[in-house]
């Protein structure tokens, strides 16, 4: 029976919470350092894993896993040598008479030589030669008569994307090279107990670019079952393939919770449009009326990313600015004030009084107002968030 898309959406609701410890960030050097987010600094790390010379000392263990899956997709007499190559980055592949020419420069990221073979590599996020001349690659591999490949080296297999030669290119993982590593690394003990610093690198790297997030223990596997079963997915533990039934799951999730976070945000505007308003007709003209220090001069939002979701009160006589916050800014205000609330509700409206010695806010409250009485319009007479500012004001 197909789900409707209320169900499903009720389902990544009741789902999130099982997946919290999933989706939390863990330690990783490569997150830490941004690392991997440019083609060229990854190139780094596996040109540093193919040289038989550097100092992970593996010898050419890597390269040999490296030509063995490249030769896998060649005929037998056309096999190219399993070690030897000397390891170079961003090489022109031009021929001299186009330099002469001056036609565009085309480098590829990492070009394995030696006298009789060569191996050109475009490293990409994708199997996508992106613009590069898969036939200029692989005429410079082969110059001076050597056999020659070209290999898409990706995070993400997508034949799709491999267009204008690129289809004839052997495409070959990075989770293909680090499961290749890791096989090596489990047989030789040895190699661990002596490369500790090493063997961290290679863990972290297999973790952020193969593994993903850390898996969940037994408590949030266990709610996970529990979330499946309530909200009527459980029938899916029955399907079949399951490599199959588990990817349309994932697909089905993954749809409805971007529409959901889509239409998150369009629910957190519409709340910031309508507490704007509501501060600059209503509020403003009743907490004025109901004091003469620090009355409000001007309603302000100017600000975005994380502090979006504000609506900024700015005040006479030299009185700190009140901030009436929701959603996810209140959520990272919680964070960093000095006396956090126990268990916010983020269904409701906040005020942050800023913090008049140093950058940052010195108080946080949670008001009775919710976010759907902010979208529905609050009454003239309501005077719920008049009293949470004044209250407010009277702890300073």
């Amino acid at each position: 029976m197909a789900i409707r898309p209320s169900d499903m959406n009720n389902f990544v609701t009741a789902l999130l919470p099982s997946l919290s410890q999933s989706l939390a960030e863990q330690f990783n050097i490569f997150r830490v350092m941004h690392h991997g987010t440019h083609e060229k600094q990854l190139s780094n790390v596996f040109v540093w894993l193919l040289d038989a010379d550097a100092t992970h000392e593996f010898g050419d263990k890597v390269q040999r896993a490296f030509l063995s899956r490249v030769n896998a997709t060649r005929s037998v007499d056309s096999q190219l040598p399993l070690s030897g190559y000397h390891v170079v980055q961003e090489v022109d592949t031009r021929t001299q008479q186009e330099i002469a020419d001056e036609s565009s420069m085309d480098i590829a990221d990492i070009v394995l030589s030696r006298p009789e073979a060569a191996v050109v590599i475009e490293n990409y996020g994708t199997s996508d030669g992106h613009g590069h001349d898969f036939h200029r690659y692989l005429a410079h591999g082969a110059a001076g008569g050597r056999s020659a490949a070209v290999v898409l080296l990706c995070h993400r297999y997508e034949a799709h994307l491999q267009r204008e030669g690129w289809e004839q290119a052997t495409v070959v993982t990075y989770a293909e090279i680090l499961s290749d590593l890791q096989n090596y690394i489990d047989r030789d003990k040895n190699w661990s107990r002596r490369h500790p610093e090493q063997l961290f690198f290679i863990r972290q790297m297999m973790e952020h670019f193969v593994e993903g997030a850390a898996a969940v223990d037994i408590d949030d596997q266990i709610s996970f079952i529990k979330a499946m079963c309530e909200t009527g997915e459980s029938a899916r533990y029955g399907y079949r393939p399951r490599d199959r039934a588990a990817q349309e799951f994932a697909e089905s999730v993954a749809e409805h919770a971007r529409r959901q976070f889509d239409d998150s945000r369009s629910t957190l505007a519409a709340v910031k449009d309508g507490l704007r308003r509501y501060a600059r007709t209503v509020l403003t003209d009743q907490v004025n009326e109901s004091t003469e220090l620090g009355r409000i001069q001007k309603v302000v939002t100017r600000f975005v990313g994380q502090w979006e979701w504000c609506v900024e009160l700015q005040r006479a006589d030299a009185q700190p600015t009140i901030f009436l916050e929701f959603g996810p800014t209140a959520a990272v205000e919680n964070g960093r004030v000095a006396d956090p609330l126990d268990a916010p509700d983020y269904s409701r409206i906040f005020l942050t009084l800023q913090d008049a010695r140093r950058d940052g806010i010195a108080l946080i409250i949670e008001t009775e107002v919710s976010l759907g009485e902010i979208i529905e319009g609050l009454s003239r007479d309501d005077v719920r968030l008049r009293d949470a500012v004044l209250a407010m004001t009277a702890e300073v």
